[in-house]
């Protein structure tokens, strides 16, 4: 205990002060090593976040080390400054070497640039989230899922061609490539649930998408949190687009549109109400609006 003290003694109260200090700065390369580290310690997140930080850092311990060995002659200072520099290039040759190494399919390219990317999903993000799909061909007039048969156990994303959506014969919409093809159904059930498609749905062209099994999907949701609320943001933003798509489709009488949005929806676009019955309902809410 007293070593202890003797120690802290002789390195606080008996350490001599700066009592004069320094004239003259120090050289321009000390400045710059000190601007790279200023500017390198900004870097962001993700793969090239760390190639931007490590390559900056490199650059500083590098001219700090040529300052060492040039200005202040001091083998210390040189050797820790080099064996960091040595360090970050390792460390930026190896993240490099994984950024280049990541290589995705073409429906995957077109995927991530088209809607990952824009959101700032990291490219080894996206890998995990390609890693637990399959690419699937869908030909003309096959059909994804029939109304009453298919069981919902995936969740697939429209990379080329185009679907369409009937309920009993009857059109609802198409999905278009960069859209779900069952949203609503994924949506509408919880992790432990069954269910069956109540729509079908039909490819109107060669049709190429990608798909996630139900389970193994739910078990990459529960494993990353961020790759979770992605899925969410897309879902929830997939449904909203097909809803206004079905709302596009409802009118009443001869140019009135009939928006979603209105109270009492669901029970006025039932089958069993008549025409005229939907249309005065439909005018006595823009009455009580416009006033």
């Amino acid at each position: 205990m007293e070593r202890n003290s003797s120690l802290w003694k002789n390195l606080i109260d008996e350490h001599p002060v700066c009592t004069i200090w320094k004239q003259e700065a120090e050289g321009a390369i000390y400045h710059l090593a000190s601007i790279l580290f200023v500017v390198g310690f900004m870097g962001g997140s993700g793969f090239f976040g760390l190639l931007y930080v490590f390559s900056l850092l490199g650059l500083g311990f590098l001219c700090s080390a040529i300052w060492a060995w040039v200005d202040v002659c001091a083998a210390d200072i040189f050797s820790w400054n080099f064996i960091l520099f040595v360090i970050c290039f390792m460390r930026f040759v190896h993240i490099a070497y994984q950024v280049r190494s990541i290589t995705f399919a073409r429906e995957f390219q077109l995927l991530y640039s088209s809607l990952f990317q824009p959101l700032g999903t990291s490219l080894p993000d996206f890998r995990t989230i390609a890693m637990s799909s399959e690419v699937v061909t869908l030909e003309k007039e096959h059909c994804y899922a029939m109304q009453g048969k298919t069981s919902i156990d995936k969740l697939s994303l429209l990379v080329s061609g185009r679907i369409r959506v009937t309920v009993d014969g009857e059109f609802l919409h198409y999905i278009f490539p960069f859209q779900f093809l069952d949203s609503p159904e994924w949506d509408s059930l919880k992790p432990t649930e069954e269910g069956i498609f109540q729509v079908t749905l039909t490819a109107e062209t060669d049709c190429r998408y990608v798909s996630w099994r139900r389970k193994k999907l739910y078990l990459l949701l529960a494993q990353h949190r961020y790759i979770s609320r992605l899925f969410s943001i897309l879902i929830g933003s997939d449904i909203a687009d097909k809803l206004y798509a079905l709302n596009d489709r409802v009118y009443i009488g001869k140019r009135y549109h009939y928006d979603i949005r209105l109270p009492n929806f669901y029970q006025m676009s039932s089958p069993e109400m008549s025409r005229s019955t939907l249309t005065e309902h439909f005018q006595n809410s823009r009455r009580r609006c416009d006033k």
